[in-house]
């Protein structure tokens, strides 16, 4: 039986940066060329420039307040619709994680489940932390000592280079969960499952501004982020050695809170499959404690 259906063109995908909940070209009209494992084309992926990381901390810092504002009760509820919305688009992850990464379907498979579980475990996260950080104080006093966490700001988060989807969100939910806000330079040679994940942001209910995900030339970007003066914090992990020290020295002008990077191959490497734990989540968090006097009870002038 023949096929009689008319030759049709391909359609390719074009990807697009992810900032202010919009999906804009890179400001310079830059792409570059995104390949597989064997060399193969895969798409053309914007290559953003200085005057995007701008844009995207001065979008970051917009959603700041009602982010943070928001209850963590809340948070939690809108990190889960995005992992909703990630098992929704499974497949299409699949194959983005398998190009990305050299990795067979099945174990591609693998990789996007742990990254839904890894992103269900944070959104779990965010009403419960601060019972971890924080707590009442014992003082010598008729006072309460209270000493709660509140997030540090606008952090820039240099995603890993080898993990291009699970790693990405283990490195990206910890901070949005705690109420910060987000500017992600994702992985130079495979970005693309990163702003596929804009997608899906852009159609949950994360505001927009609170990620905002640009990629291109890992170097390039980082370096105006690390001295910007409206950046509050940076994640190094996506950084080379000779880069990580650049950026840090950058981001002592406005002392911002510096996450190093850890090595990715040998003793103490990085494994993005293993328990989590709560340190990012801790990592980009700021503690506040008040004191309030007790006051009295009664006539008998007891206190609590």
């Amino acid at each position: 039986m023949s096929d009689n259906r008319p030759n049709r063109l391909s359609v390719f995908k074009t990807y697009k940066l992810y900032v202010g909940g919009k999906f804009p070209r890179s400001e310079s009209g830059r792409v570059y060329e995104v390949t597989d494992s064997k060399g193969k084309w895969l798409a053309n992926a914007p290559q953003s420039s200085r005057k995007d990381a701008r844009d995207a901390v001065v979008a970051a810092r917009k959603a700041f307040g009602g982010w943070s504002g928001a209850t963590a009760y809340n948070r939690g509820q809108v990190l889960y619709r995005v992992a909703e919305m990630l098992e929704g688009r499974r497949d299409q992850f699949v194959r983005e994680v398998a190009e990305a990464e050299g990795l067979s379907k099945s174990k591609a498979a693998a990789v996007v489940d742990a990254t839904v579980d890894r992103w269900v475990w944070y959104a779990g996260w965010t009403d419960k932390i601060g019972q971890i950080v924080g707590g009442a104080n014992p003082v010598a006093g008729p006072f309460f000592n209270l000493s709660t966490p509140e997030p540090t700001g606008v952090v820039a988060v240099l995603a890993p280079q080898e993990s291009s989807f699970l790693g990405l969100v283990s490195v990206l939910a910890p901070v949005i969960a705690t109420g910060n806000t987000a500017v992600v330079v994702a992985s130079d040679a495979s970005p693309l499952p990163a702003l596929s994940l804009g997608e899906v942001l852009a159609t949950s209910d994360v505001p927009g501004g609170v990620v905002n995900i640009l990629s291109g030339r890992t170097a390039e970007i980082a370096t105006p982020l690390a001295s910007h003066q409206d950046v509050n914090a940076i994640d190094l992990t996506g950084a080379d050695p000779a880069l990580a020290k650049e950026l840090e020295v950058a981001a002592a002008d406005n002392l911002k809170r510096v996450l190093r990077p850890q090595p990715v191959g040998g003793e103490g490497a990085l494994d993005w499959s293993a328990d989590p734990g709560t340190h990012r989540l801790t990592a980009f968090l700021e503690t506040k404690t008040v004191w309030h006097p007790t006051g009295a009870l009664g006539v008998s002038g007891s206190s609590y």
